[in-house]
């Protein structure tokens, strides 16, 4: 693997799994015992931004929330993988329904269940707060913890590599 900043100017593709990336690593149960979790605006406007520049975007989760499925849909994911019993095998699908090659994905995880589909992908991410393991084999560790724009950070960074961010050269907008 090369420097992360030259890595992810080949990147045409992101994959993300869901709880501690898109959503904190933590879940609230209500009365009926529903899981409910919480998700950054930042990582969602970011997710839109990138599907709007051209890039397929993946979620794989071994979770089961139509939730989830519906708030990622709303965003443009095409590609929803919900209760994921081989994460690598849903790559794959992803893979051949995209046309993207391996080295051509970005994957962020955070967890055991994450670590086979990272070790396959050209440019494995994780959160701040991800498992020591999955840090060990990740090409880029966040600054930002797991439902905390983790998400946002490796999307806006991969555009402004590859000139696509077209936010780069703003000012302050406070002022505006």
């Amino acid at each position: 693997m090369g420097f992360f900043k030259e890595d992810i100017a080949k990147i045409k593709a992101f994959v993300f799994d869901v709880d501690g990336v898109l959503s904190a690593g933590e879940i609230l149960l209500n009365e009926q015992g529903e899981l409910l979790r919480t998700t950054n605006t930042k990582d969602g406007f970011a997710l839109q931004f990138a599907i709007r520049q051209g890039f397929p975007v993946g979620i794989i989760t071994g979770g089961n929330s139509e939730g989830v499925a519906t708030r990622y849909r709303n965003l443009g994911v095409e590609h929803i993988y919900l209760r994921s019993k081989d994460k690598k095998a849903d790559l794959a699908d992803f893979i051949e329904k995209t046309g993207v090659s391996r080295d051509e994905i970005l994957y962020m995880g955070d967890d055991l269940p994450d670590y086979e589909v990272m070790q396959a992908v050209g440019m494995p991410t994780c959160p701040k707060d991800a498992v020591h393991q999955i840090k060990a084999v990740a090409s880029y560790i966040s600054d930002l913890k797991g439902g905390q724009g983790c998400v946002r950070d490796v999307i806006e960074q991969t555009l402004r590599a590859q000139k696509k961010w077209k936010f780069q050269d703003m000012k302050n907008l406070a002022n505006s």
